[in-house]
């Protein structure tokens, strides 16, 4: 099986709780590093996610330390729902799915594109 890693950074305006994290974290931007293993078993090309990590601190904190955090990505939908970045349909399901690569969300690019 080969493997891949998508990187994209998420944009928080307001103080947010991911569940899984003793604290608040503060606004900012963070990195978020998705995980996945392609599956051969098929005959047309799937990818399976296996993780999904937010770097902290956000990326224009100055620290001496870092450290990536393994979350679950529903969890941090809910948080940029909360902190007003992502659509709601009439279902009250997010859109899109903030692990689709290649689809302009507010508040989610991909890493290392500008504002």
């Amino acid at each position: 099986m080969s493997a891949r890693s998508t990187e994209t950074t998420v944009t928080f305006n307001h103080a947010f709780q991911i569940k899984g994290l003793d604290e608040r974290l503060p606004p900012g931007t963070y990195l978020v590093v998705t995980e996945e293993e392609r599956l051969d078993s098929l005959s047309f090309p799937a990818w399976h996610r296996t993780g999904t990590q937010l770097h902290l601190p956000a990326i224009a904190t100055a620290s001496a330390t870092r450290q990536a955090v393994t979350i679950d990505p529903e969890d941090l939908t809910l948080a940029l729902i909360a902190d007003g970045r992502m659509p709601i349909d009439r279902s009250g399901a997010a859109l899109p799915d903030i692990e689709r690569p290649g689809v302009e969300r507010p508040g989610v690019r991909p890493a290392g594109s500008k504002a």
